[in-house]
């Protein structure tokens, strides 16, 4: 009986000792991967939502998606570290759900863009600083090369010097000043492309008190499930979460 007591007691302390230095793990970052359109339908997007959710169960983030702008407001909103816009299009947003949109990057919020977000609220010219452009046009999805010449950002550094690929390559207008370029496509390496030299490919910058990335890639399903591709969106949100520097 007393060796028993004696071992209940010992358990007794080492639970109590565990729970001292073991706190309850902190809730989960998390991220909202925003996906409605109102305009040209990708049908990448539910590919692209698998993929997020996969990455955010590798490293430890809660991946929310959703169609609904409602969840724009600014008591949901507050819930997040990151937005990311998976090939919406189109007109997505009342007034209301601008606001708590503005007011969310203003208080520090992180922005991420891929593909066909910038096919987004072509009427709305705070969300084209956002974003950093307005896609005008492609050509058909082919084989190119993208050249990565600025490694000081987290999103290229997993990268190739020459990353070669097959997607669908957007032209842009409406290109904002003091934009960071990372990545530029090559154009003697394809059809159709119409900048020139410098033809943004990814990019990002701080906004009005947030942090904003943009990748042109993610046309296809298949980008979803190619490793480069993949790492280089997840190190874009997590620099937009502030996880990156």
């Amino acid at each position: 009986m007393k060796s028993l007591l004696v071992s209940l007691l010992s358990l007794t302390v080492l639970f109590l000792f565990v729970d001292a230095i073991s706190p309850n793990p902190p809730r989960k970052d998390a991220i909202l991967v925003f996906s409605k359109t109102k305009g040209f339908r990708h049908q990448s997007i539910p590919d692209g939502k698998l993929a997020l959710l996969q990455m955010g169960k590798k490293i430890g983030i809660r991946v929310d998606t959703t169609e609904d702008a409602s969840a724009f407001t600014s008591a949901n909103l507050r819930k997040y570290k990151a937005l990311v816009f998976l090939s919406t299009s189109g007109e997505v947003f009342d007034e209301e759900q601008k606001k708590a949109f503005q007011e969310y990057i203003r208080k520090g919020g992180g922005f991420v863009g891929i593909h066909g977000a910038t096919t987004t609220e072509y009427k709305w010219p705070w969300y084209n600083q956002l974003i950093g452009a307005y896609f005008l046009d492609h050509p058909k999805p082919q084989n190119a090369s993208i050249d990565v010449w600025n490694r000081d950002h987290p999103a290229t550094r997993v990268l190739p010097a020459r990353w070669n690929r097959f997607d669908e390559w957007y032209n842009y207008r409406d290109m904002q000043p003091n934009l960071k370029v990372i990545a530029t496509l090559d154009e003697s390496s394809y059809k159709g492309g119409k900048h020139g030299r410098i033809h943004p490919f990814a990019w990002y910058h701080e906004f009005d008190g947030g942090r904003s990335f943009y990748t042109g890639g993610g046309h296809t399903k298949e980008s979803y499930s190619e490793p480069l591709f993949m790492q280089h969106v997840q190190e874009g949100i997590l620099w937009a979460m502030k996880r990156r520097k």
